[in-house]
């Protein structure tokens, strides 16, 4: 654990060197202890100690010089890494009954950190908590509480102190802080605790980076009741996201979209496999290129078949092939005439599976400039415990970012 926060150490000899300036000290007392200060601002916190003890020498010292002498020594010494020497200084000070609380808490805060440093996390976790009483809530403290409640093996509270901040944070409708995110998800996974996957939905909202997608989308297929048929929607998901990097996914992505009737979607794929290096490299190489062809053979036939294919679609008894062939055009890039079909499809009824056809309309949807709108509200009607109301809502989350 990293000693005291730059900004409150600063704090802290700001107080120190305040009290010189506010006390009636005499010269023999002020003056070293300005020098100390001048000397801690340089860097030099063991020169700063020797005129700290140089003023503590002064005979006949009164209550007030002893105690801005202290607060002086505590600064210096939490500089010079003399930690104990540190603890006890602000000790004195924080008993003396002349601080303030906004003081009270940097010097609890300030106390706790020696305490770590000192090995003691029992007195360490007393000080925290006189600090918090005091009105403490810096993100140094926090952090340190946190710390504290890991070493302890208490990750319950954590999740506990954690999950407070998030909830007042987004009461007082704002953005709650990232690090108070990342210890919830940690105390949560350390334990198990099912609301994990719902703390990493809220890093997705609200810090959309690679790593919390990752993350999420490696777990998710893992989600109890989650069906089989959504592999190719999370690997849409990574694809989308920049997060779809290894050459297994960029292969098994191609061919769950061949075998799902989108080869535009499966050559898009392969092209940008082959851009990044992912593909047309090492021993499958061949095996890359002969996908790659087989790709671009079954587009070519795909978009000379698709206008018939959707008059036939138009004539069967229900909206089934309506919304696969809605889909297909999404996939290659003619995402209003899939929308339409798609709609279709969802009008005549007698559907398999009636949510993932709104899925597809919501993710079509978000692929039109004239239809995005309506695509939020589209992919939170999809219902469901199968992955597809999963599904849908990353790709509001996504379409948010």
């Amino acid at each position: 654990m990293k000693t005291l926060r730059t900004w409150t150490l600063a704090l802290l000899l700001a107080a120190a060197g305040a009290a010189v300036q506010a006390q009636a000290l005499r010269p023999d007392v002020a003056k070293p202890l300005q020098q100390a200060g001048e000397l801690l601002k340089a860097g030099k916190a063991k020169e700063a100690l020797a005129k700290v003890r140089e003023a503590d020498a002064a005979p006949n010292k009164t209550p007030a010089e002893q105690l801005t002498i202290e607060r002086m020594r505590g600064a210096v010494a939490q500089r010079a890494g003399d930690h104990a020497a540190a603890a006890r200084a602000f000790e004195h000070v924080y008993d003396s009954g002349k601080v303030s609380g906004a003081e009270q808490a940097q010097l609890a805060e300030s106390i706790a950190h020696a305490y770590v440093q000192l090995r003691d996390n029992a007195k360490a976790q007393a000080w925290v908590a006189k600090a918090v009483a005091a009105g403490g809530s810096s993100a140094s403290l926090k952090q340190l509480q946190a710390y504290l409640q890991g070493a302890s093996g208490d990750y319950a509270a954590v999740a506990r102190d954690a999950a407070a901040a998030v909830s007042a944070a987004e009461q007082a409708g704002q953005r709650p802080s990232e690090a108070d995110l990342l210890r919830l998800a940690d105390a949560q996974a350390r334990t198990n605790n099912p609301g994990y996957t719902a703390t990493l939905e809220k890093l997705l909202a609200y810090y959309p980076k690679k790593d919390y997608w990752a993350a999420y989308l490696g777990r998710l297929p893992r989600k109890p009741g989650f069906a089989d048929r959504y592999g190719l929607d999370v690997l849409r998901l990574k694809f989308a996201t920049g997060t779809l990097t290894r050459t297994d996914e960029y292969m098994e992505m191609a061919q769950l979209a061949l075998q799902a009737g989108y080869p535009a979607e499966a050559k898009k794929v392969i092209d940008r496999g082959f851009e990044t290096g992912a593909l047309g490299a090492g021993a499958e190489a061949e095996r890359h290129k002969r996908l790659r062809d087989l790709a671009a053979k079954h587009d070519a036939e795909a978009k000379a078949s698709i206008a018939q294919r959707a008059t036939d679609a138009g004539a069967a008894t229900d909206g089934n092939a309506l919304v696969q062939v809605g889909y297909a055009y999404v996939t290659m890039g003619e995402a209003d005439k899939g929308i339409a079909l798609i709609e279709q499809g969802i009008a005549k009824g007698g559907l398999k599976r009636p949510d993932e056809a709104k899925l597809r309309l919501g993710m079509a949807q978000q692929q039109s400039p004239g239809a995005k709108g309506k695509a939020a509200a589209t992919l939170r009607g999809v219902q469901g415990k199968d992955g597809g109301a999963d599904i849908a809502r990353l790709w509001v989350l996504l379409g948010a970012g």
